[in-house]
This record gives structure tokens, C-alpha cells and sequence, in this order.
């Protein structure tokens, strides 16, 4: 059976899943953690992307990404062949780094990306690695909070647009909206999120 052929559209970011192949670990220390956000820069240097969140977790990845100059396919090849390289030369291993194609899906509504933001975010606490987001280093939601300064020239804090204020108000609310239950109704959630004061 063909592969379906994916859609790009330059001006959508997209939610994308990477996985390890038989969901087996991507990373095994801090230095591979590392090493992935360091080729993300490299490729950026090239071929220009932007992220509006990221969360890199033990045996996948979670990547909220709009690229206006290369699509999206391009773009992670890029940044996966080159960790694959990096990963199995520095373990000795061979064959298949991640699991088939990377997962992706288009993000067409201002409350679909809070909402895959959010979910990006809240990987480690859902997943018992961590109480708190803030708490997890491997994510982008401390630079949100203002707790790290971020050197990713690919960064996109277009999360925080969606909140009405000055910076240290958006962040209040973004950190609020983080807070909402996932067992709440989408409706009552949606109204949480106008009363927080999302434009």
C-alpha cells in the first residue's frame, strides 16, 4: 500500500511524534538530550523552523512545529537522520533508530494549539516522571515561565499571544491553563479559558 503523501501548509504549525523504534529509548543520558537540541539548532541554521513547544521524553518526542521554508517531512528527516547517526554510533548499535514515519497531524485552530501545547507540556506529569511541568528540564514549558532564558533561535512563543496582559500576566494564565484538569469537559474548559482572559 502507497504511503499517504503528507500535507504541508507553511503558515500551520503541526503536531508531531517521533518515536523509538519497538518503543525502545531514544535517549539514555543527559548528553543525548542535549545532543538532539543541538542538531535541532544546526538544522534550524539551514533550514529555518520554528517550535511553539517541544518535550523530549525517554522513548519519543513531542514536537509542535510550523516550517515556512522547507516542509515539514524535510525538516525532521534532517534533524532524525542526523540523531539516528549520532545515536547508534555512540551506542554501537545499527538498524532503525525510530519507529516508521514520524506522526503528524495539522493544527488549523488558535485552541487547538493551546491545547497540544498543553499536552506537549504535561507528557512528564502525565506519564508519573514528574508533580510539575516546571520540574521537567527537557521540555520547553520553563521557558515559557520565564525560568530559563532560551538560547533556541527556533523558538516561538506564540502560546503566550493567545493570553491577554502584559508578559507577566500571559504567563500567570498560561500557567493556570496548564493547570485545568485533563477530566474537564471541553466546554467548561473553554470557558475557564475565556474567563483566564484567551483572546
Amino acid at each position: 500500500m502507497a504511503r499517504r503523501k503528507r500535507i504541508w501548509l507553511p503558515t500551520n504549525f503541526y503536531h508531531i511524534v517521533c518515536r523509538g523504534n519497538r518503543r525502545e529509548p531514544l535517549f539514555f543520558h543527559d548528553v543525548d538530550f542535549l545532543t538532539y537540541l543541538y542538531i535541532l539548532r544546526k538544522v534550524h541554521e539551514k533550514h529555518p523552523f520554528e517550535l511553539a513547544s517541544y518535550c523530549l521524553m525517554t522513548n519519543h518526542i513531542h514536537i509542535q512545529l510550523r516550517s515556512q521554508a522547507q516542509s515539514v517531512s524535510k525538516v525532521m528527516s534532517l534533524i532524525n537522520k542526523r540523531y539516528a547517526n549520532y545515536f547508534n554510533n555512540k551506542y554501537d548499535f545499527t538498524g532503525h533508530v525510530f519507529e516508521k514515519r514520524f506522526y503528524d497531524r495539522l493544527i488549523s485552530t488558535r485552541s487547538g494549539m493551546l491545547y497540544v501545547g498543553r499536552y506537549i507540556h504535561l507528557n512528564p506529569v502525565e506519564a508519573g516522571v514528574t508533580a510539575f511541568p516546571e520540574e521537567y528540564r527537557w521540555s520547553s514549558y520553563r521557558y515559557y515561565q520565564g525560568a530559563e532564558t532560551s538560547q533556541s533561535p527556533f523558538m516561538n512563543f506564540v502560546l503566550l499571544d493567545y493570553f491577554s496582559g502584559n508578559l507577566r500576566e500571559k504567563r500567570d494564565r498560561f500557567r493556570e491553563f496548564h493547570e485545568i484538569s485533563e477530566e474537564t469537559h471541553e466546554l467548561e474548559a473553554l470557558s475557564r479559558m475565556n474567563n483566564a482572559g484567551i483572546q
